[in-house]
């Protein structure tokens, strides 16, 4: 019901909800619901089709839907006179999403946000698309002529429909059912490289063409398939991506952090919004590069990345922010863009020249309004050159520019900042910043990943249940798959940075609750939903890595590592059973479970165990632990074995523990690679040719 208060014009049903989304629909003059019982329940009663309308609160195109039809009076007349309306938060309800997601592509051919589906009372689709205009525009009909010729159809051509709705309904529950059935081998990692290999961009990095996604997940199962192999191409590829996004208008160079994508094949032109989930698996990949390279540039960036999410996206308590817009001011861009006259008056003129050359600012422009976006055009040392100054001046000049500019561009409006917390995602910041800190001898990251940890696994529970979001002091929503695996591979990471035995046996009992409620006992693989969630038309599996893997890619390899943390052969054959259950999908196209790729890696192995046994307080533990988190080790996970308290709460999760010890009262490393160990080694050195001498693919460093 849309009602009119002395505030605003019109409020509805929204105006209750926690989502920062539902939020900016709530003075709409539609007659909105949230997702209910109660909406579907009205539908049947006035017998009225259901218009879905879903998105998240940093969308451009879902604000430029509301801008243009859902503000708008005649159209809300319409909808309200002939449908019934729901709205939902993707991001809230990635449940729903993902059913009418797959609905719309299998009607469609094609998907994105806001998408809008058109349902029976009892759920089922019969039409949907994305972005409609209001008047037919873009090759796109008119949303106003839309929903007239769907009241239309639905008064006059019903049995048309309904009929469309059960089959669509039907395919939506065969898609998904998971066929396969047989072991993978090392064939489908070669296949997925090649393929990798044949769609990069050789000239301006990445892989594809505009838009040009960063695609973190294919990043890291090259860089897997590299520490296999030794293939310098792999390796290359990685490099190559990471750098030329590193110069590219899609980094914030002044406050660190990647927009979502480029809208061209040079990585110039971003959307601007920025989202957590690819601050944190991008500054990963960025880590993983550092270890293998030793290169300090990806250090550099993975150290902006996490100060910048420090810094504008963690909430007082220690849980991540979800997302920040790409608008602000109700323009695009705005907040990141210069033109040289700026930048000549917080720089002054001279430092000015060097930075906006640094940095391809000029008077054209190279974005609206000849603005320009922020790209790194050629080296220092090019600049020095120019300039005719050191390198270390030039360097100066920048670094003082960027933190200037930085303090100047916070007096700006900022895009919207989507507060909710999201359990899933904060799993893999909290990943990030723990393998980060770890590898980059950071105490600060990981702090906050445990601090997040803590919030993690004391507000976002309700009941011994993880719960999907907070908001406003609410925690909301069941959490799913998703939040389960990615919040035990944070508490994996937390536990090789600290080696609390707190995390290890955190991360055992969630993945016990992941199995009993998520597992599917027949396939082996997890559904998306819990089994005591609400039942939409089909309890889906997810079954596809795009912006953020998959929950059973990521289950499949947080299983893996903790059977071969607690050497509990029970997590191992569940894993297994996830790659079975996928591997006729992964035969045929590969790159779609790309991060299962990575499990699959594990699994063929050789994988490897390393405990140390010495107290943490030791320099000669430290020093061992430091060599060990300072290399790419994707197939290999370590354990502290202490004296005291700390060694018998470990002794409890992993009891193979117990016998390795320390010798002669020096930290003693025990390296086991396929279930079979090596000598134990007290010196640096020797630990360090262990690591050498395995099959991983590189040196130690």
């Amino acid at each position: 019901m849309v009602t009119e208060t002395k505030k605003h014009r019109y409020t509805n049903r929204l105006a209750d909800e926690t989502s920062p989304y539902l939020l900016q629909h709530a003075h709409n003059p539609v007659d909105w619901y949230p997702w209910s019982k109660e909406a579907f329940e009205i539908a049947k009663k006035l017998d009225k089709p259901v218009f879905l309308s879903i998105g998240y609160s940093t969308c451009h195109w879902c604000h430029v839907m509301e801008r243009e039809s859902f503000t708008n009076e005649r159209i809300s007349k319409i909808m309200n006179e002939h449908f019934v309306s729901i709205k939902v938060d993707r991001e809230q309800r990635p449940d729903v999403d993902n059913v009418y997601m797959t609905a719309v592509q299998m009607m469609t051919g094609s998907g994105g946000w806001p998408l809008s589906v058109f349902l029976t009372p009892e759920g089922k689709p019969f039409y949907g698309g994305t972005y409609f205009p209001p008047k037919g525009m873009y090759g796109r009909p008119g949303f106003d002529t839309l929903l007239l010729a769907i009241a239309d159809a639905w008064k006059n051509k019903r049995s048309e429909l309904l009929e469309s709705a059960e089959k669509v309904s039907s395919i939506l529950r065969q898609a998904s059912e998971v066929t396969g059935k047989e072991a993978l081998s090392i064939d489908i990692l070669n296949k997925s490289y090649l393929y990798l290999k044949q769609i990069f961009d050789s000239t301006y990095r990445g892989f594809g063409s505009a838009p040009k996604f960063p695609q973190p997940t294919n990043l890291s199962m090259l860089l897997s398939y590299w520490h296999r192999t030794g293939d310098k191409a792999a390796l290359a590829m990685v490099e190559n991506t990471l750098e030329a996004m590193a110069n590219g208008g899609i980094y914030d160079h002044l406050g660190g952090g990647f927009h979502r994508y480029s809208t061209d094949s040079r990585w110039l032109v971003p959307h601007f919004e920025k989202m957590l989930y690819d601050q944190a698996l991008l500054s990963k990949v960025y880590v993983q590069a550092y270890q293998i390279s030793g290169k300090e540039d990806y250090a550099e960036v993975a150290r902006e990345i996490f100060d910048y999410v420090l810094r504008d996206m963690t909430d007082s308590k220690g849980g991540f922010y979800s997302a920040e817009d790409a608008d602000s001011e109700g323009k695009e861009g705005l907040f990141y863009v210069w033109e040289p006259k700026e930048i000549d008056k917080v720089l002054g003129a001279k430092n000015a020249r060097i930075f906006n050359e640094y940095y391809g600012i000029t008077s054209e422009g190279n974005f609206e309004d000849n603005k320009s976006i922020l790209n790194i055009k050629k080296s220092v040392g090019e600049l020095a050159k120019q300039f005719k100054q050191d390198t270390k001046a030039i360097e100066t000049v920048l670094a003082q520019g960027r933190s200037k500019l930085l303090g100047h561009r916070s007096k700006r409006i900022r895009p919207h900042l989507d507060d909710k917390v999201i359990a899933g995602w904060n799993g893999l910041m909290i990943s990030a910043l723990a393998y980060g800190g770890a590898a980059l001898d950071e105490k600060k990251y990981i702090d906050a990943a445990a601090r997040a940890a803590d919030f993690t696994l004391t507000t976002l529970q309700l009941d011994g249940r993880l719960m999907r979001y907070y908001r406003d002091g609410k925690v909301v929503n069941l959490a799913y798959l998703d939040d389960y695996a990615f919040v035990i591979m944070g508490l994996l990471d937390l536990y090789e940075a600290t080696f609390d035995a707190r995390r290890l046996a955190e991360a055992k009992e969630l993945a016990e609750q992941m199995i009993e409620l998520f597992g599917d006992k027949s396939r082996g693989c997890f559904y998306l939903t819990g089994n005591d969630a609400e039942r939409l038309i089909v309890r889906s599996k997810p079954d596809y890595d795009g912006a953020i893997p998959t929950g059973n890619s990521v289950a499949a390899l947080v299983l893996y590592k903790i059977g071969r943390l607690t050497m509990d052969s029970n997590f191992t054959e569940k894993a297994e059973r996830v790659l079975k259950a996928f591997s006729g999908q992964i035969q045929q196209s590969p790159t779609s479970l790309s991060a299962m790729l990575i499990a699959l890696n594990f699994s063929i192995g050789p994988a490897r165990e390393i405990v140390i046994a010495a107290d943490a307080s030791r320099p000669d533990t430290k020093e061992m632990l430091k060599l060990i988190h300072r290399r790419f080790l994707p197939n290999t996970v370590v354990l502290l074995h202490q004296t005291g308290k700390a060694g018998e709460a470990i002794e409890k999760i992993a009891p193979f523990v117990k016998f390795q010890v320390a010798i002669n009262n020096k930290a003693t490393a025990y390296v086991c690679e396929n279930y079979v160990c090596k000598q134990p080694v007290t010196e640096i050195d020797l630990l360090k040719n262990l690591l050498e001498n395995s099959n991983d693919g590189q040196k130690a460093k």
